[in-house]
């Protein structure tokens, strides 16, 4: 069995317009657009010919159904893609092993966060001491923080799948993490 450590996030405020807001920018998104067709570039300039539109780039990648459409846990699972770890140095990649159980307020259900995911992309720096503390339970942040982009909302909703995609995170029933609990206090005691 997986090791796994538990967390306590502060009670969600104010998350209905969060998610409202969000649903609405998402449907604007869905789609790749030509560059000089996005509204962003100049179709003018004549430069743009030298860029790859995005359908060309990420077309080729395994297919996710929000966010910008590409599942990169699998484009990298499937060796689509070799991101690397570090941009200005080489070093020793660290792939943890480790899912963290976070304990959420109110009947949502619980986050069960797969360290290995993450630590595929990115080094433990990018994340420790800050924003999250190495010690489960010593980080307290909100869903409304993660929706004003802190914490998971760094990454989610700007370059990887978006915050309303709720059961992507919020996928453990509170009668699972309780048996889960029970089942890992009994393979301690043996």
């Amino acid at each position: 069995m997986k090791p796994m450590r538990f967390l306590n996030i502060k009670p969600m405020k104010g998350i209905c317009v969060g998610v409202l807001l969000l649903l609405a920018m998402s449907a604007f998104a869905s789609g790749w657009k030509k560059l000089s067709e996005d509204g962003i570039h100049d179709p003018n300039n004549p430069a743009l010919k030298l860029l790859q539109n995005p359908g060309e780039a990420l077309g080729v990648l395994t297919p996710d159904t929000s966010g910008n459409e590409v599942d990169w846990v699998r484009a990298l699972q499937n060796n689509e893609i070799q991101p690397r770890s570090y941009i200005k140095k080489e070093a020793d990649e660290e792939i943890l092993d480790l899912d963290v159980l976070i304990v959420t307020a109110g009947a949502v259900p619980l986050v069960m966060f797969p360290h290995k995911a993450h630590t595929e992309w990115l080094d433990c720096v990018n994340c420790h001491e800050q924003p999250f503390k190495t010690k489960a339970g010593e980080t307290k942040f909100t869903m409304l923080e993660i929706l004003n982009g802190e914490y998971c909302g760094t990454c989610h909703g700007a370059v990887s799948f978006p915050l309303t995609e709720c059961n992507r995170c919020h996928s453990v029933s509170r009668e699972e993490a309780s048996e889960y609990l029970q089942k890992s206090k009994d393979d301690d005691t043996q």
